[in-house]
């Protein structure tokens, strides 16, 4: 077979007999690839490479920044405000002292910045793909013509014959040739912590889910112990790694809903500043009869078009955001994209995974039953205390020898440890023997102790064949004063008659129980009755289906040690002693947390690679399911289509027997349906799923690189209780970025209102000079927002429904909020400045006849103090706050109130900004006037409560 005529990936590979593979890749089991065919085959694959979509350069994302239209209408500004200056230097018009181009240079230095700004947070590279490329290796061995080489693994090609060791990286994906004890750690693709017995003699269903592929080996995952030879079937973007980068790469990031808030935000305040200027202009126009007056036209022109535009709201924005994260840190959730601290806030849905988030990745044991009773365990994680209970009554260990009788099997048949580091319980080896070991302690039974009263001679090994272990042990005197004749430990005495050895089973429950003749009860052993038989399979039956995983124990006395590779005659009629279910329990935080989710509108939803019964049994016991809810398993999905999953997405609170590259599946459906998903993954296989959601949460301790760093957000502590912390934090950022947008906006409507009423009511001139508004956008806004960012939650935010993700930035009232208080505003800043005006051109007025101009600047920024004191609360009066509970109000007033009265009082700030002084008559008219601004909002609250009504 020619290389032209190769496969295109299409054959199932672990569905194929070796040689049918061998034959598909015309290939030599022995002899490998000749070169002639290698390099065919190079030029027709490619090389054995991860390919990266170029993405947008870091100039195309600066200029992208300066696209956003409120920008382009500042440098619009900035233009023609330099134009003016222009024409003027060149005339000779300058008032003397005037610095020309000072407002163009501020301007544009407020642009630059945001762009900035912008781009500081949007050029974070994606280096999702640079950690998908670490898994692969960069040497392997391979038989090319007949002899051992070592080559790049870039070089590989399909067909090859690359061979295995311990310890090393898989550089491509393979179908086995032959193995010897070959076990491959594939968590990183697949999800599952243990490693995988691989077999190359099996020939497997084409459906078989990834994690059960016995037969083949992926790229990026590592060999454990053994060694293999492998036909290579794919490299490069054809492997099951490759397959995943090409989907990462194809998911394309979404606008959050802040940054879409955002844009809406600049289209409404550019289109109806533009529509203003219009009308100002035409106004003026048609009073003067014509174009004579046009350059004052053009300065009231521009000093709207400033004034319209939130030159400090992208800072303020960021640094809320950047404060969120700060909070967000200290509950253990990284934020690693800015805008997701807002986004939280908007999420419908949790998609979370069992082992480790909703759990605590500590198996423990729930229950026990031996001499036909069942016993219920109680305690928390590894430590060893807890009581046994018996009908909902805690009953000792006297009442009830069989337990202590267990437990020693529990604590002999057994490989880990079980310590204490830093005040925490902690395993050293497997988990589920950790869970016995707890167990044990729980019955008084410590492993050092009786290592010495039974200490381990021989031993049958786990396999997956037998599906069981046996350890035998010498059993030593002691000198209890309350045991037999040969002084043996009171929990053991009922095991032995005079054998000098004993030995402890456990493993599968039927296949144990099915080796069994005798039943361990109380003190003395019975023979075993069909009944009896049949009570504990039903006994075992029933845990299962509580989710639980369960182990039978039995033992037998034995007169000399077993010789080695006699299992198969030396575990037979065993003495049965009991079952143990135990759980992954729940973490304890997560049920409170759950609840706190549902009365947050948002729905819990579970997704795990386990048994449908354990997921069942931890999702009820959570909350996140009722009994009888649907449970959809990994094949049930598979064979749904896209539709068929649509319908079904919002029934099923549970996924069991899940493969990570579902998840992507699962995320497009809910956004299909509208919902705003956050999903929860560690694996790589996890990272295109990550990508897709609306915020993806990657793990922090068992996360690889690849599902972090395709992710929003690293929980660092795994825990789904800290996902609900967050999205209240986000909840929180988003009520607060409303609020000072109201204020923000309020105020601005107010001035362009106030600057467009003065050539339309024959004041002359523009009260506001550009950089005057400059000022009053990022100094006197942006302070006293920058305090509103850090409003401590109200009471009732975990206890009402998500706010949609797309609603407009107007929606729930703000829009008419703003247009309301900017006309108060702008009634208030008119009178006061036709009062003012009206003053300083009074015959025998002793200052400067523009004072006026300053008064009107003054009293718009001291109004604002007012106003971000009123706008704490919604609905709370200011006398019934605690003025401290956010004392970044108070020091903000404080500062810009000082501020404002230095470009009054400074001579050289002054002579800068264009302002006169004013004497203590003229400043308590605007320190009265603006007094009226937090007036008006304090009689709105109490309006609005007479009425009945909640503020926006």
């Amino acid at each position: 077979m020619s290389a032209n005529s190769l496969p295109e990936g299409a054959a199932v590979w672990h569905s194929l007999e070796v040689d049918k593979a061998l034959d598909l890749l015309d290939s030599n089991a022995d002899s490998g690839l000749t070169p002639q065919e290698i390099q065919q085959r190079l030029q027709k694959y490619g090389p054995n490479e991860l390919e990266e979509i170029a993405g947008r350069s870091a100039w195309e994302i600066l200029l992208d920044q300066f696209k956003n239209i409120m920008l382009l209408m500042l440098i619009g500004v900035a233009l023609i405000s330099g134009f003016l200056d222009l024409m003027a230097l060149r005339s000779g018009s300058l008032k003397p002292g005037e610095v020309p181009f000072k407002d163009t240079i501020a301007i544009l230095a407020i642009v630059i910045l945001n762009g900035i700004l912008g781009y500081v947070q949007e050029s974070r590279a994606e280096k999702a793909l640079a950690a998908l490329k670490k898994m692969t290796s960069p040497l392997v061995r391979v038989i090319r013509d007949a002899r051992l080489v070592e080559i790049a693994a870039k070089e590989l090609v399909p067909g090859d014959v690359m061979l295995l060791e311990a310890g090393m990286q898989i550089a491509a994906d393979g179908r086995l040739i032959e193995q010897s004890n070959l076990q491959v750690r594939e968590s990183a693709l697949t999800g599952e912590a243990e490693a995988v017995n691989k077999q190359a003699s099996l020939k497997l269903p084409e459906e078989t889910s990834l994690g059960d592929r016995l037969n083949v080996v992926f790229q990026g995952t590592e060999v454990v112990q053994g060694r293999a030879k492998v036909l290579v079937t794919n490299t490069g973007m054809t492997t099951e790694l490759g397959k995943i980068a090409a989907m990462l790469q194809a998911v394309e990031s979404e606008p959050t809903p802040l940054q879409q808030r955002m844009t809406q935000l600049g289209n409404v305040l550019v289109t109806g500043s533009l529509i203003l200027v219009a009308i100002v202009v035409a106004g003026g126009v048609i009073k003067d009869g014509g174009f004579k007056n046009i350059q004052e036209l053009l300065e009231v022109s521009l000093s709207m078009a400033v004034a319209v535009v939130p030159e400090g709201l992208p800072a303020v924005i960021t640094v809320t955001l950047a404060l969120g994260t700060q909070r967000m840190v200290r509950q253990n959730a990284l934020i690693r994209k800015l805008p997701a601290v807002e986004t939280l806030g908007s999420v419908t849905t949790i998609c979370s995974d069992k082992t480790g988030t909703l759990t605590q990745n500590k198996m423990v044991v729930q229950s026990i039953s031996t001499n036909n009773k069942t016993f219920r365990v109680s305690g928390e994680g590894y430590a060893p205390t807890g009581d046994f209970q018996l009908n909902g009554q805690k009953i000792s260990l006297e009442e009830s020898p069989e337990i202590s009788a267990l437990s020693v099997a529990c604590a002999v048949c057994n490989d880990s440890v079980l310590q204490k580091e830093q005040g925490e319980w902690a395993i050293l080896g497997d988990p589920t023997e950790g869970a016995l070991l707890t167990l044990a302690g729980k019955a008084g039974i410590e492993k050092d102790q009786w290592n010495s009263k039974l200490p381990r001679v021989a031993e049958f090994p786990f396999s997956s064949e037998r599906k069981r272990m046996s350890v035998i042990a010498k059993v030593e005197g002691i000198a209890t004063g309350e045991a037999s004749s040969r002084g043996i430990d009171p929990a053991i005495a009922g095991f032995l008659q005079s054998e000098p050895y004993l030995m402890f089973t456990k493993g599968s429950p039927e296949l144990t129980l099915a080796r069994c003749t005798q039943i361990h009860l109380g003190n003395d052993t019975a023979t075993l009755t069909e009944a009896q038989r049949q009570k504990i399979l039903a006994e075992n039956d029933l845990m299962a289906s509580k989710g639980l995983r369960v182990l039978g124990f039995a033992y037998k006395p034995l007169l000399e040690i077993p010789p080695e590779g006699s299992d198969e005659t030396s575990e037979q009629g065993l003495v049965w002693l009991g079952l143990v279910g135990m759980l992954d329990a729940p973490r304890p935080e997560v049920r409170a947390a759950v609840q706190e989710c549902r009365e947050a509108g948002i729905r819990p939803v579970m997704i795990t690679g386990d048994h449908q019964l354990t997921a069942r049994a931890i999702a009820t016991d959570l909350g996140i399911a009722q009994e009888g809810d649907r449970v959809l398993t990994g094949q049930e999905l598979q064979r749904m289509t896209d539709q068929e999953l649509e319908q079904n997405v919002d029934l099923v609170s549970i996924y069991a027997r899940v493969s990570p590259e579902h998840k992507l599946r699962i995320v497009q459906a809910l956004q299909r349906r509208g919902r705003f998903v956050a999903m929860t993954g560690d694996g790589v296989n996890d990272a295109p799923a990550l990508k897709q959601a609306d915020i993806g949460i990657a793990m922090g301790i068992t996360g690889t690189d690849v599902s972090k760093e395709a992710s929003d957000m690293v929980l660092l502590d795994d825990n789904f209780a800290t996902i609900v912390s967050a999205t209240k934090e986000g909840r929180v950022v988003y009520t607060n970025i409303r609020r000072f947008i109201k204020y923000i906006l309020g105020s601005n409507i107010g001035e362009v209102l106030t600057i467009a009423a003065a050539p339309l009511i024959g004041l002359g001139g523009v009260p506001l000079t550009p950089l005057q508004i400059l000022w009053m956008n990022l100094v006197t806004d942006g302070l006293p927002a920058l305090a509103l960012a850090v409003e401590p939650p109200e009471p009732d935010v975990m206890q009402r429904p998500p706010f949609s993700p797309r609603e407009s930035i107007f929606a729930r009232g703000l829009g008419s909020y703003m247009i309301r208080i900017g006309i108060i505003f702008a009634i208030i800043s008119i009178a006061l400045m036709w009062w003012a005006y009206q003053h300083t051109h009074a015959a025998g007025y002793q200052g400067n006849p523009e004072t006026w101009k300053t008064m009107v600047f003054t009293t718009l920024c001291i109004a604002q103090m007012g106003h971000a004191i009123a706008i704490r609360s919604n609905n709370r009066l200011t006398i019934e706050m605690n003025p401290f509970s956010n004392i970044f109000v108070l020091a903000a007033v404080v500062v810009t109130t000082i501020l404002q009265l230095m470009l009054v009082y400074v001579p050289p700030l002054r002579d800068f900004f264009g302002t006169h002084y004013l004497n203590m008559q003229e400043l308590g008219v605007c320190i009265g006037f603006s007094a009226l601004m937090f007036v008006w909002i304090e009689a709105e609250k109490i309006f609005l409560r007479i009425m009945g009504k909640k503020a926006v």
